[in-house]
């Protein structure tokens, strides 16, 4: 076909392992990729919806191709298109818009649509959404995100991915490792595991679970490095924690959402733990492996949240022994309980709160990585950076920069910090 495809990824490791196999199915249909920022004669936008800044982003987006390129064919797909397809269709130059269930159909409906058509639509009602398509992304031969569940059973009230990506489901553990041996032939030297509810992974007719994989990944040979992605405190267990302490493989490092500091309002959030026991997960891990890295989401400025509910999470959070956070301002979704729930806290205050968990989070960093200088850890080395330097990540991630050598690239090297 001689033509050329740019791509675009907002949100989570998940959507960057989708838009990394749309890309692979394009080429293999004879596209070339290209940079985004370059004019092609297609682009696909992979959505995310969980804020209200990555709709807004995704509308940038488009505005930005018709100036650059207004002949392109534009595609849209991910969460915000399967949450609200009527609303992107109406943005001026938007040619297709592909919902959960048919983002991986991409090429068929590409052959059926001429630019200047009216905007086609497809999609369909997310219930109907029950097949797993796996999925991952590979950059630059050393880290690869590799989808191994999709979909979510749970029922937060501030939260749009079950109306995005449907109920829970899962690759079998027979294809996952098929999956790993085939990134491994590619040369990759590292797997983050990733899905929308990581901890719920398995097929329950074969009784398989998220520890029988990990038991089973740890085995591979090939692939030197796995790390878990976010998991629910509640479906992180004793036995996972365990492994992962004695593992040859599974990386020292964890990232559990939390949410909230406040009982109350995890209660309205509809979460299923209280603060005590997401302490009781963290000092465990640190137990058996105080040089772990802890990351931890927490959204701010969730309806009813009083100034007293945020003191209570500053103050659980200065005495909880995490790495660094993940600071969501809460923002308002259609079709969630959280958007009826009152009091609403005004933007600003949500904003003021954003600011001080990230002080927070930039300090707790600063302590976790001091505790650790003059230590020797293993760093996954990348490729020379813009800076002309290097960087890696240690088993327990930190961010490592170092002189650039062409023999350290994609090499896993002792190094003092």
């Amino acid at each position: 076909m001689n033509k050329t495809v740019a791509l675009h990824t907002l949100g989570c490791k998940l959507n960057f392992s989708e838009t990394s196999t749309i890309g692979r199915l394009l080429e293999n249909e004879g596209f070339q990729k290209k940079p985004f920022e370059d004019i092609a004669d297609l682009y696909v936008i992979n959505t995310c919806s969980v804020t209200e800044n990555a709709d807004k982003e995704c509308r940038m987006l488009v505005r930005r191709i018709q100036r650059r390129a207004p002949e392109a064919i534009v595609v849209i797909t991910g969460c915000y298109a399967q949450l609200k397809p009527g609303e992107i269709a109406v943005i001026p130059g938007v040619d297709l818009v592909l919902g959960a269930a048919e983002k991986f159909n991409i090429i068929q409906h590409l052959k059926e649509i001429t630019k200047g058509d009216p905007t086609r639509i497809c999609s369909c009602d997310i219930d109907l959404v029950n097949t797993f398509t796996a999925s991952h992304s590979i950059h630059d031969r050393t880290r690869v995100f590799l989808k191994v569940q999709d979909g979510c059973d749970y029922n937060c009230s501030f939260c749009t991915i079950p109306l995005a990506r449907g109920k829970s489901r899962s690759d079998s553990i027979e294809h996952v490792l098929e999956n790993v041996h085939d990134i491994a032939r590619q040369g990759a030297r590292e797997i983050v595991l990733t899905g929308v509810n990581l901890g719920d992974f398995g097929l329950r007719s074969e009784k398989e679970d998220l520890f029988s994989l990990i038991r089973e990944l740890d085995n591979v040979t090939g692939i030197d490095r796995f790390r878990i992605s976010s998991i629910e405190p509640n479906l992180l267990t004793n036995e996972i924690i365990e492994f992962v302490s004695n593992s040859k493989r599974f990386m020292p490092h964890f990232h559990i959402p939390l949410q909230s500091g406040s009982n109350k309002i995890l209660g309205l959030m509809r979460r299923r733990y209280k603060k005590e026991g997401y302490a009781e997960r963290i000092g465990l891990i640190k137990t058996m492996m105080p040089h772990c890295c802890i990351g931890v989401d927490v959204i701010v400025g969730f309806p009813g949240e009083t100034d007293e509910d945020f003191r209570e999470t500053v103050e659980f959070l200065e005495k909880l022994d995490f790495s660094y956070l993940h600071v969501f301002t809460y923002s308002e979704r259609d079709d969630t309980l959280a958007k009826t729930m009152r009091p609403v806290v005004p933007i600003e205050k949500r904003n003021e709160r954003n600011k001080i968990l990230r002080n927070l989070s930039y300090r707790k960093m600063q302590y976790f990585t001091a505790q650790h200088i003059g230590q020797k850890r293993k760093v996954l080395l990348e490729s020379k950076n813009r800076n002309g330097l290097m960087e890696g990540y240690t088993d327990n991630y930190i961010k490592i920069t170092v002189p650039y050598n062409k023999e350290w690239e994609h090499e896993i090297v002792t190094w003092t910090i």
